[in-house]
């Protein structure tokens, strides 16, 4: 899947039907508040398309809050920036962009810079198998194991899993965990990462137990 933040209508949908035709799954987003929407209800995207003069809240915004959270710092991200603003591009990069497309950009340019970026990204990707005890994530399969049975886990219970086993021996406070996982713009209760964490140790059987409570603090795994 390939996320599209474009404002121009008319481009967005050009955008669309090209990868669509390319045999890429791709939603359009009109602006910042419409992408974090699909952000929470649809999913991670593989790669995000990302125009940085957006209407409200910008490119270059968005692009730092994703490479802020553990959740989303590792998706791939192409900015597409206006013919000749070298300083929007130095920026992007500067923040972690993949990639840049200068517009206006031509169509088959976005596809092989979007297949290439994705081929670099996914030759780089971190460990697929995490481990810590009995517990076993196979991330390109999305699977969850405790002692050789697969568990099932909402969302949000597999991404904090992984946060932990990725981060094993760390304390992580409440707070840190709203902003990895359900992002920045999160503005739920920190109540919601207590219940969280008591259904994924319920899960995890006597597993659950390596999940520690740091009393004042937050939790941490091991």
């Amino acid at each position: 899947m390939v996320y599209c933040v474009e404002d121009d209508h008319s481009i967005r949908d050009l955008m669309i039907y090209t990868l669509t035709i390319a045999g890429f799954e791709a939603l359009g987003f009109a602006d910042s508040g419409q992408f974090w929407e699909a952000m929470q209800t649809s999913g991670k995207p593989e790669l995000i398309l990302l125009d940085i003069m957006l209407p409200g809240e910008d490119g270059i915004s968005i692009l730092r809050k994703l490479r802020s959270a553990s959740a989303t710092a590792e998706i791939p991200v192409i900015m597409a920036t206006a013919k000749g603003s070298e300083y929007d591009r130095v920026i992007g990069l500067d923040l972690g962009a993949d990639d840049y497309l200068c517009k206006p950009f031509g169509m088959m340019e976005m596809v092989s810079r979007i297949r290439a970026v994705l081929r670099r990204t996914s030759a780089s990707k971190h460990r697929e198998i995490l481990s810590y005890g009995a517990i076993t994530m196979d991330q390109a399969r999305h699977v969850v194991m405790v002692d050789g049975r697969e568990i099932y886990l909402t969302l949000k219970e597999y991404e904090l899993l992984r946060l932990f086993l990725e981060h094993i021996g760390m304390v992580f406070t409440r707070d840190q965990l709203l902003s990895s996982v359900w992002n920045q713009d999160y503005s739920g209760e920190t109540r919601t990462v207590d219940v969280h964490i008591g259904t994924l140790r319920t899960k995890l059987g006597e597993s659950g137990e390596a999940i520690h409570t740091i009393r004042g603090v937050g939790y941490r795994l091991g």
